[in-house]
């Protein structure tokens, strides 16, 4: 169906607004976007927000379409869960919730609360602000509240449905106490809780200082202006280049739900029917028991499906709320990836990765060139306990795997999907909480080999001071990076505890309140990222780089790379390209896609069940020695 058939929103029409002044309406509002992160991060008290960013802001039109941000905005099902109708809001209003289920998904997993704030000027309703950052806690039955054996949301946490947490400018005290009441981390929880509303409110007063510039009516005009354009864009990337009339697949696979099921299937399909572009996740596995389930929000992944396109090709075009009804999206009620209430959510990151590498995949199918590889993993971790001071104490951070390679460009190491995203510095960890970080660096051999190699994991080595507990979840244990057009797969994750007598216990991809004790040693190995092209095609130049940097061992660099090193680790080039040729010799086709030296489905579920089996009676072993040793 083309453009001047379809059905077309309200906003796209002609604009009476020159393309001087939607410009700086435009930047005006990106850097609103980036002030309402300033001031976020700058106010919050947990590392998780404070030191990581992890928190998104976006501005809403009067409708509730983002305008800009990341997500896509939730204000539609928020106000359709809440007892507020937007005619009954008020300036200074702040409504606050965490139940993904009553903002289909918009936020994930509890540990994520969303702030809405209308925006009035001139006693005129002109849009919201929102924003959601990820608390350290809001209870459940483990510290962090990510139990990865939970069976149902009731055992993550305390919900809240949408209520003013405040009322014409006014706090509710009540809502928030009671809020932080339920936490662990209840200082915290509030101070991370106020910074976000005070996120919103910057956000909401500088959309006012753009009308007092330019007029309310100019600024709403804009902001129809800023959809359509947008829309218009990425109709015109759909039509060039993705082709019509052909559809293409791929599936991949998430480890398991922490319970022992798995692998997970994740299959997408996607075709081009005129400006339309249909994704389908049918084949997709069903829910999981196990707290897995990602509860994927059908306009954050068209945001997701449109940003992939203008990352890829035109970064200029802002991505908002515009292009939505141009991306249709199946999603199968009951799959991992539309539970129903009320599945277990908190560990959803494992899925949410993967249904970023298939879509890549998918991309990389109907564009005609190779995309990139699969990425590694990003887990969360928990350390929790009672200082020497008889004080508890919590803290959680998020790790990052390699960033996959694209043509001509290696993969980043040990980096976030998220571009804005940081690592919590050694330095703030070992200040706040009893711990050592002994080591923090580039996993070596971990990086997909290729033409241009995906990124290394991260090796990060804690030294715990005080008894305590780690949780921890994580993925591609069992399954591996795919890499891309001959490029390899990167290395699946690995966890080690040290204990202090030196014993040496290696644990699975998901993990809670294991106990750990003053002088016990985590190393905790993130996955690298997958390759793209002939690893036989790269830079010899760029191999020996990688090797003086400890990124790739000698021993790899010859085998992966036929690289030929001499002893003061230059290149043979003689030795190099002979290596070379025996290698393309000795070896088959490549594939378009490398999943790693994988087992067969059904041995892959067997092993994946007794790993789980193992580690349970090893936990209930050490859980009953803690005991008896007094721990807490």
């Amino acid at each position: 169906m083309v453009l001047h058939e379809q059905a077309l929103p309200d906003f796209v029409r002609e604009h009476n607004i020159d393309h001087v002044t939607l410009d700086i309406i435009e930047n005006a509002l990106k850097n609103i976007r980036h002030e309402m992160d300033r001031v976020l991060v700058t106010t919050a008290v947990s590392p998780i927000i404070r030191e990581q960013a992890d928190e998104f802001p976006l501005i809403a039109d009067r409708q509730g379409r983002m305008v800009v941000g990341q997500f896509g905005s939730p204000v539609d099902t928020v106000l359709e869960h809440s007892p507020y109708k937007v005619e009954d809001l008020k300036d200074g209003d702040v409504i606050a919730l965490n139940d993904p289920y009553m903002m289909e998904g918009s936020t994930s997993h509890l540990p994520d609360i969303l702030l809405v704030r209308p925006i009035f000027y001139g006693g005129d309703h002109i849009g919201y602000a929102l924003q959601w950052g990820n608390l350290m806690d809001v209870g459940g039955s483990t510290a962090g509240s990510i139990p990865i054996d939970a069976r149902s949301i009731y055992e993550e946490g305390v919900r809240m449905p949408p209520v003013k947490l405040y009322d014409a400018g006014v706090l509710n005290e009540e809502v928030l106490r009671f809020f932080c009441h339920n936490s662990r981390t209840p200082r915290e929880t509030r101070a991370d809780i106020m910074a976000i509303a005070a996120g919103t409110a910057a956000g909401a007063q500088r959309v006012k200082d753009i009308c007092d510039r330019f007029g309310k009516e100019t600024y709403l005009e804009a902001c129809d202006a800023l959809l359509d354009r947008t829309r218009r864009s990425v109709i015109e990337l759909i039509r060039r280049h993705v082709p019509e009339g052909q559809r293409f697949e791929f599936e991949d696979y998430t480890d398991d739900d922490g319970l022992g099921n798995g692998p997970i299937r994740l299959k997408l399909a996607m075709w081009r029917e005129g400006d339309t572009l249909n994704l389908d996740w049918a084949g997709t596995d069903p829910q999981v028991p196990g707290p897995v389930n990602f509860l994927l929000n059908k306009r954050m992944f068209q945001m997701f499906v449109g940003v992939f396109l203008i990352s890829a090709f035109d970064p200029t075009i802002l991505f908002n709320d515009g292009y939505c009804d141009v991306i249709k999206v199946n999603i199968p009620e009951g799959s991992v990836l539309r539970p129903k209430e009320p599945a277990p959510l908190s560990n959803r990151l494992v899925v949410m990765a993967r249904q970023f590498d298939v879509l890549s995949a998918v991309y990389a199918k109907a564009i005609g060139f190779k995309v990139s590889g699969s990425y590694g993993t990003s887990p969360n971790f928990v350390y929790s306990g009672v200082n020497k001071n008889g004080e508890p104490f919590q803290t959680m951070e998020i790790l990052y795997g390699g960033i996959p390679a694209i043509p001509g460009k290696d993969g980043l190491d040990g980096h976030s999907w998220w571009p804005e995203f940081l690592a919590v510095p050694a330095e703030y960890m070992e200040t706040y909480y009893p711990l050592v970080v002994e080591e923090y660096s580039a996993r070596r051999d971990s990086c997909g080999a290729g033409q241009f190699r995906g990124g290394c994991g991260i090796r990060k080595v804690y030294r715990f001071l005080a008894d305590g507990r780690i949780t921890y979840q994580d993925d591609r244990y069992h399954t591996y990076p795919y890499g891309v057009d001959g490029g390899k797969p990167g290395s699946p994750s690995k966890k080690t505890l040290v204990r202090r007598s030196g014993e040496s216990v290696e644990l699975p991809s998901k993990v809670r309140d294991v106990p750990v004790f003053e002088g016990d040693r985590l190393v905790f190995e993130t996955a690298g990222a997958g390759g793209v092209g002939d690893p036989l095609s790269r830079d010899p130049e760029a191999v020996a780089k990688d090797v003086r940097w400890n990124l790739v061992s000698q021993e790899a660099a010859d085998k992966e790379y036929g690289v030929v090193l001499k002893d003061d680790g230059t290149v043979d080039p003689a030795a190099t390209e002979a290596r070379r040729e025996e290698l393309r010799k000795s070896r088959g086709e490549l594939p378009e896609f490398d999943h790693g030296p994988l087992p067969p489905l059904e041995e892959q579920r067997r092993i994946i069940a007794e790993t789980r089996r193992k580690f349970n009676e090893w936990l209930s072993h050490e859980l009953g020695a803690a005991r008896a040793n007094g721990a807490r």
